[in-house]
């Protein structure tokens, strides 16, 4: 028999010895020292809180991007404002096929608003010195003395004699002093009479008064 059969044959008997020798050594310990107890080891947990969760929040849709507006497109024509008229003659237009002439009621007056009146010669002014002196006279100190200058277009209402009847502000040059300005200037100009062939008539034009810093 070799030593590892006797350790399995002597187990059983050490075994039991063992537990009932703690057995013993246990009631002894109680007995005799009884004021030896386990430690309370227990951890006191503090009062959890209940924390209400907010109700969940739907976030809407982004909305759609808003469309970029169109970019102007200069299309780059020029308007010659210089018109030409050819030259009318009676070995083009002979008489029998003329037009009649138009009804002196019509061709006397004129409306009140600027409106197209056919002619063939076009005013021209005939005081420009006079007109040069009163647009200096006339520019607001306050402007020109701040370089601040613009374009004012009005409209002139001429009878059959070239007197100007009337003026209009056209297109405003983005100061009330200065259009009120050339509406002053205005009244200065004196024009020769616009021609429908060898008729003096009534017409509007309009003309472009700048006020500038030389």
């Amino acid at each position: 028999m070799n030593a590892n059969d006797r350790f399995k044959r002597s187990f059983g008997s050490w075994f039991w010895g063992s537990l009932i020798l703690a057995t013993l050594t246990h009631f002894a310990v109680l007995n005799f020292w009884p004021e030896l107890t386990a430690q309370d080891i227990a951890v006191d947990s503090e009062e959890l809180l209940v924390i209400e969760l907010p109700p969940e929040v739907v976030i809407p849709p982004e909305p759609e991007a808003i469309r970029r507006p169109a970019a102007p497109i200069d299309a780059g024509v020029e308007i010659d404002e210089e018109i030409t008229i050819h030259v009318t003659t009676f070995e083009d237009n002979p008489p029998d096929r003329l037009p009649p002439p138009p009804d002196s009621t019509i061709r006397s007056g004129i409306s009140d608003q600027p409106t197209f009146t056919p002619f063939t010669v076009r005013p021209g002014i005939r005081n420009r010195e006079e007109v040069q002196r009163a647009l200096t006279r006339e520019y607001p100190p306050l402007l020109r003395d701040a370089g601040i200058g613009g374009t004012v277009e009005v409209w002139f209402q001429i009878d059959e004699e070239g007197i100007v009847r009337k003026t209009l502000v056209k297109t405003s040059s983005g100061h009330g002093a200065l259009d009120q300005a050339a509406l002053k200037v205005a009244d200065v100009v004196e024009f020769s009479p616009a021609l429908n062939r060898d008729k003096r008539v009534p017409v509007w034009i309009s003309l472009p008064i700048t006020f500038t810093i030389r």
